[in-house]
Formats: C-alpha cells, sequence, structure tokens
C-alpha cells in the first residue's frame, strides 16, 4: 500500500487528506481492521517510536496510551500490586500477572483513567489475548503493534462492531534522517531527533545527593523517552515503571509541573483504601466510576456526596475522603522520579515536585539560575542530573 486515503483531515473540513511516502515506497504499515483518521496515525506513529524506545533503553516491553499526539502514560511490564490492580479495573483479568505486556497497558491506562478514554494505544510487542481482553472492554480509538497473536486479533476485531482500528506497523521500518512538514503552505525541514535516551544521559549529578538507585534510573529514562513524544513544555513524573502523571503543552514550565504532579497525586490517592472500597453500585460502568472518583478525591466531592445524589452512585453513602487524609497520605510518599523537556527556571518547580514525592531528577540544565534550582533539590536531598539536552516536541 503505497498510499491511504483519509475521511479528512483534523477536521471535517479539511479535505481531501491522506498518508503516503513522499518517495512513492510502500508504507510500512498494514491496516488490519477499521479506518484510521488523521489524528489517528498522528497517535500511531508517534506512540510507536515510544514504546520503541523504552524497549530498546529498558530491554523491557512497553506500552502507552496515546490522545491528541501527547500520552496519557507510558509504562514497562513490571508486576501490579494488589491494591494497583483494583485502582486500574483489572483485578479480574485472568492471566494478568502471565503477561508482562498486559502488565505495562493495564499501567498506562490505569494511570490516568479520565484522559485515556478514547485512547490510542501502542504496544512494543506482538498484542497477546489478555493485552486483547484488557482492551476490549475499554473505550478505545486504536491500537498499533507490531503483529498479533491470531486469538488477540480475533478479540479486537469484535470491537465497535468490526470496526475497530487495527493498525500492524513494521518494526524494522527507518524513517528518512531529514523530516519536513508544510505550515501555512511554508515547508520546514530538519532532521529527525534521533537522540538516544539512555542511562549514561544520567551521569552529570549536580546535587550534593548523588545516588540514584536503578530504579529511578529506569523511571527517569520512561519519564524523558515519555517528553521526547509529549507536546512542549512538558514534565513527566514516574515511579515504578511507569509515567503517573504527565503535564504537556503548557506554556509556562511550572504549570508544567503542577498539572503533572496533581496528576501524580491523583494515581496515589486511587490506591488509598478509601478509594478502593468505595461501595460503587453494580450497575455502574468503569467510565462512570472513574467520573465519580475524580470528583470524589477533589473539593468538589459534594457533587457525589450530597443527600440528593449519592444514591446515583453508591449502595451506601461513603465517608468524605478530607483534604486533611489525603495530605497526610501524600506525605508518605517518596521515591519519585521527575523529568523536563527543558530546564527548570526556578525552584519553585522542585518545591512543588517534593510535595508529590519526588526524589530524582533528570532535566537538561543550562539555566541561569542553575543555582537556585540545585540549591533547592539540596534542600531536599534530591539527587538531580543535568542531561544536557532539550527534549521539545511540536
Amino acid at each position: 500500500m503505497k498510499e491511504f486515503e483519509l475521511k479528512y483531515g483534523c477536521n471535517p473540513n479539511q479535505k481531501p487528506s491522506k498518508i503516503y511516502m513522499k518517495d512513492g515506497s510502500e508504507l510500512p504499515i498494514e491496516i488490519l481492521s477499521g479506518r484510521p483518521g488523521y489524528i489517528n496515525f498522528l497517535d500511531a506513529f508517534n506512540s510507536w517510536q515510544l514504546v520503541k524506545e523504552i524497549k530498546e533503553a529498558t530491554g523491557m516491553c512497553a506500552a502507552t496510551s496515546f490522545k491528541h499526539v501527547s500520552p496519557t502514560s507510558a509504562a514497562v511490564g513490571t508486576p501490579l500490586s494488589d491494591a494497583l490492580k483494583k485502582a486500574c479495573f483489572v483485578d479480574d483479568i485472568e492471566g494478568l500477572d502471565d503477561s508482562p505486556l498486559a502488565c505495562a497497558y493495564a499501567r498506562a491506562r490505569g494511570t490516568d483513567r479520565m484522559s485515556s478514554f478514547g485512547d490510542w494505544i501502542a504496544l512494543s510487542d506482538e498484542c497477546d489475548a489478555v493485552t486483547a481482553t484488557i482492551i476490549k472492554r475499554e473505550v478505545s480509538d486504536g491500537i498499533i503493534a507490531p503483529s498479533y497473536t491470531p486469538e488477540a486479533l480475533e478479540i479486537l476485531r469484535s470491537k465497535r462492531n468490526g470496526n475497530y482500528n487495527i493498525v500492524k506497523i513494521d518494526e524494522n521500518y527507518i524513517p528518512e534522517v531529514q523530516e519536513t512538514k508544510d505550515v501555512f503552505g511554508i515547508t520546514f525541514e530538519q532532521g529527525r531527533n534521533n537522540f538516544k535516551i539512555n542511562k549514561e544521559l544520567l551521569q552529570n549529578v549536580v546535587t550534593v545527593n548523588k545516588d540514584i538507585p536503578e530504579s529511578a534510573v529506569r523511571d527517569l529514562i520512561i519519564s524523558l523517552i515519555t517528553l521526547k513524544y509529549t507536546q512542549s513544555n512538558s514534565v513527566c513524573f514516574a515511579v515504578d515503571g511507569q509515567a503517573i502523571g504527565v503535564g504537556a503543552g503548557q506554556q509556562s514550565r511550572i504549570h508544567c509541573t503542577r498539572l503533572a504532579g496533581n496528576k501524580a497525586d491523583i494515581w496515589h490517592l486511587r490506591q488509598h483504601e478509601k478509594v478502593l472500597n468505595l461501595p460503587f453500585l453494580p450497575t455502574l460502568g468503569r467510565a462512570d466510576r472513574d467520573n465519580v472518583i475524580d470528583v470524589y478525591i477533589s473539593d468538589m466531592d459534594e457533587d457525589v456526596l450530597g443527600d440528593d445524589v449519592w444514591q446515583q452512585y453508591f449502595s451506601v453513602r461513603p465517608e468524605p475522603f478530607t483534604k486533611e487524609e489525603q495530605k497526610a497520605y501524600l506525605s508518605t510518599i517518596t521515591g519519585v522520579s521527575v523529568g523536563s523537556d527543558a530546564f527548570f527556571p526556578f525552584g519553585d518547580n522542585i518545591e512543588r515536585a517534593r510535595r508529590s514525592g519526588v526524589s530524582y531528577i533528570a532535566e537538561p540544565g543550562g539555566s541561569i539560575r542553575d543555582d537556585n534550582v540545585i540549591e533547592a533539590c539540596n534542600k531536599y536531598g534530591i539527587a538531580m542530573a543535568f542531561t544536557g539536552m532539550r527534549l521539545f516536541h511540536h
């Protein structure tokens, strides 16, 4: 297939639309089901690069959940605790512990379930039946992977009355070194961002505390590769082999940090016993449960706990999850890693990151206020590495 005609571009009025290879060669993909659109393919090709690079850097299978050309999360295939399985709504999935790839996607989808609603999925390895079983019951636009087992393909093809978007990509495909795009009729050309992110990038530790354990090295690598394919400005929190908070596309660095930190906090709070034991009505679907949980741990909890509404969601009215309880719980969190796609210009970013349990940081460095940022890290015993490489993505 040398070209594929799309229904329309970013919006219905943007026609005609298609994807093709400029040199006239075959596209490196095969569409196994559905008819992906313009934004679907933007998500597909960016998300595939992300999981491919995470696997190359860590040696572990990887998955990501994409929305509007940015990842909501990315993760490697480490086992989930019982609490995390329940928080991610996968505690009933048979064979989950035996499929690292399914664990990776369960983590990626479960990180920010509100944002992942209607996601595009990328898998670094062949999609198996367990992973497909998780995907089947979630609201999703499509998936890209290097291959699918016959059973997984059958499961996925049953979604959307047989119209679910399934794309197979040639895992050996290597794009041209130079890339172009048109804006306002003007062509931009640049070299592809082939910069390799690995543990060697984290050698320049500039803080008093220079101890970055292997688990944190892995998490920082996941964070930085996630940022490489996130709309800038961006900051990413990661722990336990997964990105737990992505702040994308903000004009201010501190707003990125706050957004990512708030998402990381929500990920932690979802695993608190008060949230895990919410007495949901059995008729309430997963998407509705996500919405209720989001409100329950917010400042608007009366919207789901009020006298006139709680019966719509719960069999028994839950006790409020007070801000004091949440703050006390979050204060026990440590060991979180955070990456930034460009330097932190002020120490306020460190102050905010510290409140979400951050112990390790990787950022390019190069600000005239680096000393202020290093001082803030030293104040809390945070280990920070300067990578020397900016990772803007637009």
